[in-house]
């Protein structure tokens, strides 16, 4: 990813997923929990409305987590890992 998407800067912890993935409900779960109990914000965008080259970089990776705009995990979000980098 040469350039970090807008779309990816809309909270503290940004989701990119799509409707019927179950790695993408999973995920959701462990960002709500996180997010709830630190109080940080969140912010859930769909796969099929961002533009066709940010679409084709991460179709194959979704659910794909961000953290202050950076990519942080892919597939699967790990609570420990995802709490740790909103403490540091």
């Amino acid at each position: 990813m040469s350039e970090t998407p807008e779309w990816a800067g809309r909270a503290r912890v940004v989701m990119l997923g799509k409707p019927g993935c179950h790695l993408c409900e999973d995920a959701w779960t462990v960002v709500e929990r996180v997010t709830d109990q630190l109080g940080v914000s969140r912010a859930e965008v769909d796969l099929n409305g961002v533009d066709a080259a940010d679409r084709e970089e991460f179709w194959d990776k979704i659910p794909v987590t961000f953290v202050d705009g950076r990519q942080h995990d892919f597939w699967r979000v790990g609570e420990a890992r995802l709490r740790a980098a909103l403490e540091a």
